[in-house]
């Protein structure tokens, strides 16, 4: 290429004839002017690079850029004009600034193809860039899950195995008919067990015992006695099967878990060896409190709705709106729970005992409840009563508002993200399928030559348990897919 009549300019000792202080620059096809003093603001950059690659040969220039017109003296760039156009504004402004629409993940590719530090990235652009690199971590998580439940291990023992299908079978209903069988059925085993607590307290359906004490039917006593026994099934096969028996106790839904199990058999042996420790008064007394914690039950729901965990997260990322909504209810509780006991006080017939008194009527106006059982009966207290539920509404208005779009994004989020993941998967079946036909083909050619007996490829794929889903997959994972096409 040295020889080449296209290029003029350059020596045969790779040097320029003609320095110029102007670098051209076609960025697929938005062609920009630099000047060498702005470009040495910043010489580690690629742009500043090209002041000085001219004197090195075309090898140096070919470096740097895609191509090079010596009679135009322009390098040509094979890159994002867009991503482009943001980038530059380093060497006028010092700072960076995403445009909308650019995807942050191909963006910051862009830049480190420039040189150009992510220091100078602004604060609002990086937040996005760190979302978007959270949301690439949680479909690769989500893939390499379902990877991980399809693959088999040959080297791992039967008891292994065992684990993992007994894990997937209890913890993943998508994951097999049997198993979504599975997670309705202790879906009706919570709501038939939370039913047995609520008919079980109507007097009507109670019986007395030897002494006249009032208890459950010992019908229902049997259906709870049922479902508790699948609980404690369901919950020691999760146990024995979990990969990491630690965090699957201190989880927060395995935690109420427990707490929807423990109390009946605390009960239970109070009720059978307690009698011989204490009071039987103190016995029914402790039993009847830990009955109460049977309510907790109804929090297992949340592990088999994704709605409710939905809202669990909702709410845990709307801390700091919910804290404003509580501020301004006992800014307005504590304001007018005070006015309302001072005009009530002329009256002989006054409600309002006391300002903590007071409060109570205070939070059930606020919240435009209104029981009535305690209420003004003066004009300016009914004055005060009036400001206070309109203010009431307007302060818990003001945080629903962005607590509701925390729950839509984040509902759209997992929505986003779970066909993302199904997305992945289908392209490494569909690269996985294209690499099956090479390696037949490979195969066949070997065997017309005489080749090995068997399939050469077959120790080095990983056959899948699923039906349905990537039927044999690559142990090197170097599938080109879209989500490292993004990083």
């Amino acid at each position: 290429m040295a020889g080449d009549s296209r290029f003029p300019d350059v020596d045969t000792d790779g040097s320029e004839k003609n320095e110029e202080t102007e670098i051209v620059v076609n960025v697929g096809g938005v062609r920009q002017v630099f000047y060498e003093d702005n470009l040495n603001q910043y010489p580690e950059t690629r742009l500043a690079e090209l002041i000085n690659c001219l004197s090195g040969g075309y090898d140096s220039i070919f470096s740097l850029c895609d191509d090079y017109d010596p009679g135009k003296r322009e390098f040509y760039f094979d890159r994002d004009p867009d991503a482009f156009k943001c980038i530059i504004d380093v060497y006028y402004f010092g700072e960076i600034h995403m445009k909308k629409g650019i995807c942050p993940i191909c963006f910051k590719n862009e830049m480190e193809f420039w040189k150009v530090d992510l220091k100078f990235l602004d604060d609002c652009c990086k937040t996005h860039l760190s979302e978007k690199k959270e949301e690439l971590e949680e479909i690769a998580r989500r893939v390499q899950l379902i990877l991980d439940d399809l693959g088999v291990d040959a080297s791992e023992s039967r008891w292994k195995r065992c684990q993992k299908y007994i894990w997937k079978f209890l913890e993943k209903p998508e994951s097999s008919y049997p198993a979504r069988v599975i997670a309705v059925l202790s879906f009706l085993f919570i709501l038939t067990s939370s039913i047995v607590m609520c008919v079980g307290t109507i007097p009507d359906l109670q019986v007395a015992d030897a002494k006249g004490n009032r208890m459950e039917h010992p019908t229902l006593d049997s259906i709870e006695t049922a479902c508790i026994g699948w609980f404690t099934m369901e919950y020691v096969l999760r146990l024995i099967s979990s990969p990491n028996k630690l965090h699957f106790a201190l989880s927060f839904m395995n935690i109420v878990d427990v707490l929807a199990i423990l109390p009946f058999y605390v009960s239970l042996t109070l009720t059978h060896l307690g009698a011989r420790l204490m009071e039987l008064s103190n016995v029914q007394q402790a039993v009847q409190a830990l009955r109460i914690m049977r309510i907790a039950r109804i929090f297992k729901l949340a592990r088999h709705s994704s709605g409710l965990q939905t809202l669990t997260y909702a709410l845990k990322r709307s801390f700091k709106e919910l804290g404003l909504l509580l501020m301004y209810l006992a800014v307005g509780i504590f304001v007018f729970s005070a006015l309302g006991y001072t005009m009530e006080q002329s009256h002989p017939e006054t409600l309002f005992k006391s300002i903590p008194q007071s409060f109570w009527w205070a939070i059930i106006t606020m919240t435009t409840v209104g029981y009535g059982d305690i209420y003004p009966k003066t004009t300016l207290g009914k004055l005060n009563a009036a400001i206070s539920f309109l203010c009431g509404v307007i302060a818990i208005a003001l945080p629903i508002h962005p607590i509701i779009n925390n729950f839509v994004r984040y509902y759209n989020k997992q929505r986003v993200l779970e066909t993302a993941a199904k997305h992945e998967l289908e392209l490494m079946e569909l690269n996985s399928a294209e690499g099956r036909a090479t390696s037949s083909k490979s195969e066949l050619e070997d065997l017309a030559r005489g080749g090995e007996e068997g399939p050469f490829y077959s120790s080095r794929l990983k056959v899948s348990h699923s039906d349905t889903f990537i039927h044999l997959l690559s142990e090197e994972k170097h599938y080109r897919t879209r989500l490292r096409s993004c990083k």
